[in-house]
């Protein structure tokens, strides 16, 4: 007996670490996603990681990778409030719009095993992606941004002289934007 197990530990750390050596960076990008913070996402690929390597003799049947997104994702949603990210490249999504987002548009999961893995009902996941995904298209454009420079603060100013109100849409922003550049540029044209 002793002998099958040395060899079945052999087997299980040489796949684990095949597993690993594709897997890991994906998941890492995930969990950097979630989190928002490098560190915190390291922290909590390596307790999936652990989870899945103790699991591994039962994923036989099972997808690897599978397995560990859903513990990820496990890990991540069993958070306590506090310790909820706070910054990344979706600053602004709640942490369940952050769950949506990941799984259904990086990692491609369908809505129907997003909800089944979040305990949701689909049409519940579909609103949640809907509105984070508005979310995300919507406040492109901080107006609580860096203060312009001396130079740029006039204009910036409607002919009134009044300070301008900060844009309410992307697309607002998007055309303010473009006729102050095209006065500069009529300013330095000849």
């Amino acid at each position: 007996m002793g002998k099958r197990r040395a060899a079945a530990e052999i087997r299980r750390d040489a796949e684990f670490a095949a597993f690993t050596a594709g897997a890991a960076g994906r998941l890492l990008h995930t969990a950097t996603l979630l989190t928002g913070d490098r560190e915190q996402a390291e922290r909590l690929l390596t307790a999936t990681l652990a989870r899945t390597y103790a699991d591994w003799l039962r994923l036989r049947a099972d997808d690897p990778y599978d397995q560990a997104r859903a513990e990820l994702v496990r890990r991540f949603a069993c958070r306590p409030w506090w310790r909820r990210p706070r910054g990344g490249v979706l600053a602004r999504l709640t942490a369940q719009e952050r769950l949506v987002v990941t799984m259904r548009y990086f990692e491609g999961v369908a809505e129907e095993q997003t909800a089944a893995q979040l305990g949701l009902p689909t049409d519940r996941v579909r609103a949640i992606g809907a509105r984070a995904t508005a979310t995300l298209r919507s406040r492109r454009y901080d107006p609580a941004g860096p203060a312009p420079r001396a130079a740029d603060r006039t204009e910036g100013r409607p002919p009134s002289g009044r300070p301008q109100e900060p844009a309410r849409t992307v697309a607002e922003a998007r055309d303010r934007a473009d006729r102050a550049a095209r006065r500069a540029a009529e300013k330095v044209a000849p």
